[in-house]
Order: C-alpha cells, then sequence, then structure tokens
C-alpha cells in the first residue's frame, strides 16, 4: 500500500461544538442544511435546352401579316428592353436576367461558397475525455438563482469499504452539462488512486432518497452563501469548499469550467483535483502541503491557491494515492 499524502484529521464534532483550529472541520449536524429537494448539396440539372430548327411556317398572307405584326412587336420590346438596360448602372437588368434565366447547378455561387463554415461537431459527439479537456465560459462573478436540480440516473461503487451514498445537484441557469458533471464526480471518486485506493472507500450515487451528503456544481455567488453557513469564505480567490454544517459539497463552476493557474492548461487533472480535495474534507481529512522540492502536492493541498510555497516548488497532483 502507498503512504498516505495528507493527514487525517480529528472525527466530525457536531455544529453546536466548539470552531475546530481549521475551518474545513467536518461537522455532522446537518440541522442548518437543506434536504433533497448545410442541407444536402443540390445536384445538378438534366433538362438540355431546345435544339434543332423551327419547322417552316404554313399558309397564305394571313400568316404573312401576322409575321409581320410579331416582328413589329419584337422590334418594340427590344427598344424598351434597351432602354432599361441603359438606365440602370453596370448592366444590372442584365445580370438579374441571366441569374433567373439560367438553370442553377451545384456549383452556382447561389448553392456554395467557397469560404462556407463547416459546423463544429456537436458536443454530444465528444468523447469523455474530450468534454473534459475543454474549457467553458462562465463569469467569475456570477450569481446564480439558487435553485437546484437533482442530476437523474444512479451508479453503484465498487461495494468494497466505507460505503457512502451521495445525490449531484447542479444549479439551474449555470448552461454547463450536469450530465458530465455527475460523471465526472464517480468516475475520480471511486478510482484506486482517489479515496476507494484499496476498497477503502466506496462512493454510489442515489438520485432520491437521504444521500449521506450532495455534491453540488453552483455559481461562485451560491457557492459562497452556502459556504458561510459553515464559516468559510470562498469569495477570496473564488474557491469551492465543504459546507460541512450542511450536506452540501460545494463545487465552485467558475472554477469548473474554467480551471486554476497552478493546473495550467490540464483542465481534466484540475477538476478531478476539485472533487477528491473536498470530499477528502467530507470525509475527515484537513490542509497539508508538500515537503520537498519536486515532490507531487498533496491531494489536501489548496492547489487552487498555490503549488509552490516558502520556496518548495511543488507539482500539481489531483489524487489521494497517485501510484495507484
Amino acid at each position: 500500500m502507498d503512504g498516505d499524502v495528507f493527514t487525517p484529521r480529528s472525527p466530525r464534532r457536531t455544529a453546536v461544538s466548539a470552531q475546530p483550529a481549521d475551518s474545513y472541520a467536518a461537522v455532522t449536524d446537518w440541522s442548518a442544511g437543506d434536504g433533497p429537494g448545410g442541407r444536402g448539396p443540390e445536384t445538378d440539372a438534366d433538362d438540355a435546352p431546345p435544339s434543332g430548327e423551327p419547322a417552316p411556317a404554313k399558309g397564305g398572307k394571313g400568316k404573312t401579316f401576322t409575321g409581320i405584326a410579331a416582328a413589329a412587336v419584337t422590334t418594340v420590346l427590344a427598344v424598351v428592353v434597351a432602354g432599361q438596360v441603359a438606365d440602370r448602372p453596370d448592366g444590372e437588368g442584365v445580370r438579374s436576367q441571366s441569374a433567373t434565366d439560367q438553370p442553377r447547378g451545384a456549383h452556382d455561387s447561389a448553392s456554395r461558397t467557397d469560404d462556407r463554415l463547416t459546423p463544429s461537431a456537436p458536443e454530444t459527439q465528444l468523447t469523455y475525455e474530450q468534454k473534459m479537456g475543454k474549457t467553458y465560459p462562465l463569469s467569475a462573478t456570477l450569481k446564480g438563482s439558487g435553485e437546484f436540480e437533482a442530476i437523474p440516473g444512479i451508479a453503484n461503487g465498487p461495494g468494497k469499504g466505507q460505503l457512502h451514498t451521495y445525490r449531484v445537484d447542479v444549479e439551474q441557469g449555470l448552461g454547463l452539462d450536469g450530465a458530465l458533471f455527475a460523471e465526472a464526480v464517480h468516475k475520480t471518486l471511486n478510482d484506486d488512486r482517489s479515496w476507494a485506493h484499496n476498497g477503502a472507500h466506496s462512493f454510489t450515487r442515489v438520485y432520491s432518497g437521504e444521500p449521506e451528503f450532495v455534491i453540488t456544481l453552483a455559481s461562485p455567488g451560491t457557492t459562497a452563501e452556502w459556504c458561510a453557513k459553515s464559516g468559510l469564505d470562498t469569495t477570496v480567490d473564488n474557491v469551492s469548499c465543504d459546507s460541512a454544517a450542511t450536506q452540501r459539497v460545494m463545487i465552485n463552476a467558475y472554477r469548473w469550467a474554467q480551471g486554476a493557474e497552478p493546473y495550467g492548461d490540464d483542465i481534466h487533472g484540475y477538476r478531478q483535483m476539485l472533487i477528491n480535495h473536498e470530499i477528502g474534507h467530507r470525509i475527515g481529512y484537513n490542509h497539508v502541503t508538500c515537503d520537498k522540492d519536486g515532490e507531487l502536492a498533496p491531494v489536501m493541498q489548496q492547489q487552487t491557491k498555490f503549488i509552490d510555497h516558502d520556496g518548495i516548488d511543488c507539482r500539481p497532483n489531483p489524487w489521494a494515492y497517485p501510484n495507484g
């Protein structure tokens, strides 16, 4: 078994106990908390223009006079059209007539342009890894509705060790993928590099009933409100928290969507760290830091805020047991 890179904190005390030295020490009194509550390509026209010489006219003088009258009308029309063309700049009338009289094929500019944008792949076609590798737009100052929606579905843990049941809530109106968040929570917590290591814990997601805790994705403003219920201030550095006086483990949606500087472009790893860190508080662990240059930061280090400290250069790490 790999050595722990975090330090267990003392057992949970109730909300009426004296405030512990570390504000993240968990409490189990939830009386102050809440309950569950385009188009396809066109084809070229197949019709060819008529060909061949017209048949000779039959008849006598009547036909002759008819021909003379028709010729006169044709002459008048030609004069009128010529006058209209002359009145339009750059022969606009001719171009209009040409555009409407000619059959349109698949390569006409009206049906295709060289600079037409290719639609991007819908989000639903991306893999889990691709979605987890993307950042998403969300304001650092957003104050959401405060209304939560439980993500449907259940998912069993590995069934070994201490069993924890949880629900996933997402604040309404965030515009983030709640199903992706729920999937990430379950996969992360039950990974052998996480708290499920060597069968120590098993995390089962439920949709109804009374879970042990509720992992909640919420706007920065709503996160701050719920964390304040447990005496925690998340407005400095816009962080997440385990609101231990309630059922809710609060994941700051701004951080989930945008990441944090210590992790750079590794948004996937950062999201795994967020989940493991806050659930670490929920199951009893306090903050610690790395001790030597070049070593991995413990998952219970405040890695949203810093990796390096006191002249010690650490490396980002999302896992409780990074070696599995």
